[in-house]
């Protein structure tokens, strides 16, 4: 079989409820954090001058910003179903609801000029995940249903969706490698796109009054250094396929796109939180014994804190 019948046309796995569960838990936890650091900026938009409004997104088909109640209204939202999506409460209804209030808010936010790419990706694997089983364990539904009740085996409802999230984060990494390559060719490879880029971004926050990387100077400096650094970061980017593969495979890739981010995030002061804190790379990994060791952790906790 080829590579790609191998990745894509394969049966999806079957996986315990758990591990669903456990990646509700962790994305919806990170989406609420996300936007509650991120308050005074989702606030701000319902005081901005329409003219400057450039609907993208889901607001291609509203085609007019939210103003003052409207905007607060739609980010209370979000919040609220969000927390209910991270505790699984009443999830058949909560889940798609914040999947879709979400998408308003981010492409409301993107509507004024700044496209940030990692919200795109924690925005899809909402949506991925929102339609499916993902509180049959570990969530407020179960607690209200029985709390006695088994949970369910694992079975291929459960490992679908995780392998579609997987499949969304592969799916970003190669488009972000493609369009290096479309639009840099192979001067981003061989020349000098990305000392290019670092000294644009280097020189775009110190005139907009921030403070750029220590090490943009010497990195732009040296242009040596910055080519195998291209060459490797595009070579990441292609290769994400390869973490659908196996374990193994998994591991390196993710590493590897790890240590990128973190690069940078040193070279330009850009951070990508979702991957930086291994949110997107997630649903690759069996989360469910992370979450046995959180639950065994805070039961212990209370039964010493029990004073019968």
């Amino acid at each position: 079989m080829s590579l790609p019948g191998t990745l894509f046309l394969r049966p999806p796995p079957t996986a315990p409820p758990e591990r669903l569960a456990a990646f509700r838990i962790i994305l919806g936890a990170f989406v609420v954090s996300y936007l509650v650091v991120r308050m005074p900026v989702f606030l701000e938009l319902g005081t901005r001058e329409p003219s400057r409004f450039d609907p993208a997104g889901a607001f291609q088909w509203i085609d007019r910003p939210f103003r003052g109640t409207a905007n607060t209204a739609l980010l209370v939202m979000t919040l609220a179903t969000g927390v209910a999506f991270t505790l699984g409460w009443r999830f058949r209804v909560t889940g798609p609801v914040f999947a879709v209030v979400l998408l308003l808010l981010t492409s409301h936010r993107s509507s004024w000029g700044q496209l940030l790419h990692f919200e795109n990706l924690m925005v899809l694997h909402v949506i991925t995940i929102a339609g499916f089983r993902a509180a049959d364990a570990w969530s407020l539904d179960v607690r209200r249903r029985n709390n006695r009740v088994v949970a369910p085996a694992p079975d291929v409802r459960y490992g679908f969706p995780l392998q579609l999230a997987s499949v969304v984060v592969v799916v970003t990494y190669v488009i972000a490698g493609v369009a290096k390559l479309r639009y840099g060719g192979l001067e981003w490879l061989t020349g000098d796109s990305l000392r290019n880029h670092i000294a644009y971004s280097a020189t775009r926050v110190e005139l907009l009054g921030g403070r750029s990387s220590p090490l943009a100077a010497s990195l732009v400096s040296n242009a040596r250094i910055l080519r195998p650094i291209a060459a490797v970061t595009v070579l990441i980017e292609l290769a994400a396929p390869l973490a659908l593969i196996g374990r193994r495979f998994r591991n390196v890739w993710v590493a590897s796109a790890w240590f990128m981010h973190l690069g940078v995030l040193a070279f330009m002061f850009i951070g990508f939180p979702s991957p930086l804190l291994l949110v997107a790379f997630a649903p690759m990994f069996d989360l469910e014994h992370v979450g046995e060791r959180v639950e065994a952790y805070v039961r212990g906790t209370f039964v010493r804190l029990d004073p019968s």
